[in-house]
């Protein structure tokens, strides 16, 4: 398993792998612009460049991008939607440019629809975006947070795929607190087992690509997404465990999203003690 975090991008795409590196990190995750604006950064090849050439001979063996906040697949809002497709493509194809092994993206929210009309919705956003571009993954994450969220559970994530045509391009990523928010037991070896089998009948094991490492400041089935450093939260140190434990996880990519020791995302520390975790779970 190749253990890393959200990494930022201030200073330029090579001044990532510096971060990567003084971090430990094994795998990263970026955004490719600022997450909580609809301007995009401008890449050029000279950048995609820089950064191929600093990650090769780097520890990293795995980057993938984040999608920003306030992009919307399932929205009837016509100026979001193309906002979001826009936001969308444009990060696929900064992918492409640094070979990230995908996008990661939140299925959308109904915003008082109902569910079947977001879900097409959303479909057919995700199946643009796909078609506009070549070749970066697109990889659905788990959600949490609320009940008018697309992508809480395997089945719809599965769903989801499947009308988005099932393409080799799509993939999937699962947030530990976001299972444990929703109700899967993370926290127990039975449990995973339990959770890896629903997600090989629902969605396909094989479309597993990243994990996202979180735990949380609250209780299973809360669904309230509230992200704690590893060990200190509801899912816990012996949870971890039994998570990072999961054979079927492999040599996946599995990324702190924690909010760190001071707010600004985890330290040093924390991906040693995360890995140290891991090595235990082998035992």
């Amino acid at each position: 398993m190749l253990i890393g975090a959200h990494v930022s991008t201030a200073g330029g795409l090579p001044r990532v792998v510096e971060r990567a590196e003084e971090l430990e990190c094994d795998a990263i995750q970026i955004f490719n612009q600022s997450p909580r604006m609809w301007r995009p950064t401008r890449y050029e090849q000279e950048d995609f460049d820089s950064f191929r050439e600093a990650f090769g001979p780097s520890r990293l063996q795995s980057v993938v991008i984040h999608m920003i906040y306030l992009v919307n697949p399932a929205t009837s809002d016509r100026e979001l939607r193309r906002k979001s497709l826009g936001s969308l493509t444009h990060a696929l194809r900064v992918g492409e440019g640094i070979g990230a092994d995908g996008v990661v993206i939140h299925p959308g929210a109904l915003k008082g629809d109902t569910r079947a009309r977001a879900k097409q919705r959303a479909v057919k956003l995700l199946t643009e975006a796909l078609a506009e571009t070549e070749s970066c993954p697109m990889l659905l994450e788990n959600t949490a947070g609320s009940p008018a969220l697309l992508g809480l559970g395997f089945e719809e994530l599965g769903e989801l795929i499947d009308k988005c045509g099932g393409g080799e391009r799509l993939g999937l990523c699962i947030d530990s607190c976001h299972l444990h928010a929703y109700g899967y037991d993370v926290r127990s070896r039975e449990g995973v087992t339990e959770l890896v089998d629903e997600l090989d009948s629902e969605v396909g094991l094989e479309r597993l690509r990243c994990l996202h490492l979180n735990d949380s400041k609250d209780e299973r089935g809360s669904n309230r997404d509230r992200h704690e450093n590893i060990g200190r939260g509801q899912i816990g140190r012996d949870g971890f465990r039994a998570f990072l434990g999961e054979p079927r996880f492999g040599d996946l990519p599995a990324l702190l999203e924690t909010p760190g020791p001071d707010g600004h995302g985890p330290d040093r520390r924390q991906i040693r003690a995360t890995k140290k975790l891991l090595a235990e779970a082998a035992r």
